[in-house]
């Protein structure tokens, strides 16, 4: 499975980004994909997780409330819609996808997109 994300950018303050990670491969019903993010000397953190079927989601604290994820199968596309943003997001965002596995368990991806950075001005 190769991962492509796009989307990120510059933003002010409290503005809004939507972040896309598409997919290519073969892809299978149990998988998962999710989205992490790594800010500069800071570790890899968890944001949010959806599965490939059904409507399991699962985000961060930190995030929840202000990014939403979603996922459009006949593009094999997941999208981070984030909100609200704080310069304390910026960061590096990752797109990550599992064969197998739950949305609530932030470990166990096999495949990692480049990632996009996303920087927020105060």
């Amino acid at each position: 499975v190769q991962l492509q994300a796009s989307g990120g950018g510059l933003v002010q303050a409290g503005g809004s980004l939507r972040l896309s990670c598409a997919a290519s491969g073969r892809t299978f019903s149990s998988s998962v994909m999710g989205w992490f993010r790594q800010a500069p000397g800071k570790e890899r953190e968890f944001l949010a997780a959806i599965s490939w079927v059904g409507d399991s989601t699962h985000y961060a604290d930190s995030v929840k409330g202000r990014f939403t994820i979603s996922r459009d199968n006949a593009k094999n596309t997941v999208i981070l819609q984030m909100n609200s943003l704080k310069p304390e997001d910026t960061a590096v965002y990752y797109c990550a996808y599992k064969r197998f596995g739950t949305t609530w368990v932030a470990t166990g991806y096999d495949y990692w997109g480049q990632g996009t950075l996303v920087t927020v001005s105060s």
